[in-house]
């Protein structure tokens, strides 16, 4: 394990960093292979670089067309590198010590829990098996509903590898996918009226961004929404309104465009998957670029915020956002405690809340920043572009292949803190023990 380098002892979320690191480092490499990729020539490091980090943090941003540019090899080294990424490592490396019969000590079982954001040490193991199988079950699942579609297209063998593709990459919420086939960077849109196609992702999508806590809740209470823990009974909630409030808002803004000339049942789907994929897939059925300014920004929003807790997802988690918007009701009615389902939220949840919340902001917009310095984009690209590759989401207005090489590297970055974590990449910089606690004097300021 990656607990120590030379003498140095590393933490927790140090650990869950530096593997991450090593693990684009790795796909980095593996992609720069002649073999990696169609035409047999070394990819460009920049390039390798991008999607590999694009894919070991479930992201989907990209500079080339991933069904056209990369060979077998390069695909299956991306969709490793997606399902490694969306599990964490941990989990996988946690399973082969299982199924190795390893004895796992009581420090690897903090850093598990510290990778799938649980708190509490006893059962991580009976998780993570729950985990690891349940994303096998799903997948499976998943794949076998697409290949309907898709073997009869494409043809057995390449039918059912496009429909495991695109499973891992939905349930992962990478939003990686292998339709430049038919026309490069063209993601879904070719299946925009297919029922099949657009539920199957949308459920994947869906049960990925849940979190493993919620799942454990669905296994053992079942359909029993009152024994559920606080913590799904939020994420369920919060899920629910953002889908279904997401969706209506997508069609009054783009019931004259996008929507405009689609069948009924075609503009359902194509606001449900508009409400669901920015959370943070990556797929789109319809031209991102060609969103109104409304639905721009609400799929921005939608970025931001992303999954839950302990998934495949990114974003600043559901619970976050409930927790800040609870809080402030809270605090407008002078209430003295927030509380929510007949239980109150500790303090300690507010304040991580709120320093995801303003970590997140800070860094997209310090990435905006930058980028728009560096190069003249449209402002609303560049926004749209950072959001995305903070909250590891992937979907883009089409101006990531026009990056330059430091834009690029800022990507890379948001890409990397949006997986580990905004606050975790900056505890892993800057963590250390406590001093000895020592207060300074309070003195009142004016807010707001």
């Amino acid at each position: 394990m990656l607990e120590r380098f030379g003498k140095r002892r590393f933490t927790h979320v140090q650990i869950i960093a530096l593997g991450f690191f090593i693990m684009i480092a790795l796909g980095t490499a593996l992609l720069m292979l002649p073999c990696a990729t169609a035409e047999g020539v070394s990819a460009p490091f920049n390039v390798a670089l991008l999607t590999a980090t694009s894919a070991s943090c479930v992201t989907g941003l990209v500079l080339v067309d991933t069904g056209t540019y990369w060979s077998l090899f390069g695909q299956i080294v991306i969709l490793l590198l997606i399902q490694v990424g969306g599990l964490g490592f941990m989990s996988i490396a946690t399973m082969f010590f299982l199924l190795l019969r390893k004895r796992i000590g009581l420090r690897q079982r903090e850093v598990m829990s510290e990778s799938i954001n649980v708190s509490q040490i006893g059962g991580v193991l009976a998780l993570t098996r729950t985990i690891v199988l349940g994303t096998i079950l799903i997948e499976a699942v998943g794949a076998l509903l697409l290949s309907i579609r898709f073997v009869p297209e494409f043809g057995l063998w390449r039918g059912l590898y496009f429909s495991l593709f695109h499973a891992v990459s939905a349930f992962c919420n990478a939003g990686f996918d292998l339709m430049g086939v038919k026309e490069p960077f063209s993601s879904m849109t070719g299946y925009s009226g297919d029922a099949l196609v657009n539920l199957t992702l949308v459920a994947l999508i869906a049960i990925g961004g849940f979190g493993f806590l919620v799942w454990e809740d669905v296994r053992r209470h079942g359909l029993r929404f009152r024994r559920y823990r606080l913590h799904s009974k939020l994420v369920l909630t919060v899920s629910a309104v953002l889908t279904l409030g997401g969706a209506l808002l997508f069609y009054l803004f783009e019931r004259k465009g996008l929507c405009a000339g689609r069948s009924a049942g075609e503009q359902i789907l194509t606001v449900l998957f508009d409400a669901v994929a920015p959370r943070t897939a990556g797929f789109n059925t319809t031209d991102t670029a060609a969103l109104s300014n409304g639905s721009m920004l609400l799929t921005m929003f939608l970025m931001l915020v992303g999954g839950s807790p302990g998934s495949t997802a990114g974003g600043i988690k559901t619970t976050t956002l409930c927790v800040l918007v609870l809080h402030t009701i809270a605090g407008f009615r002078h209430g003295r405690s927030t509380n929510v389902y007949g239980r109150r939220l500790e303090q300690e949840a507010i304040d991580k809340a709120a320093r995801v919340f303003f970590t997140n902001l800070s860094l997209a917009f310090f990435g905006a920043l930058v980028i728009m310095g560096a190069q003249e984009l449209r402002f609303s690209d560049v926004l749209f572009e950072v959001f995305s590759a903070i909250g590891t989401v992937g979907m883009t207005t089409g101006v990531t292949r026009e990056l330059l090489p430091l834009s690029q590297m800022v990507i890379i970055l948001l890409m990397y803190c949006g997986r580990v974590g905004s606050v975790s990449f900056g505890l892993a910089l800057l963590e250390k023990r406590a001093p000895a606690r020592v207060e300074n004097p309070v003195e009142r300021i004016t807010i707001g």
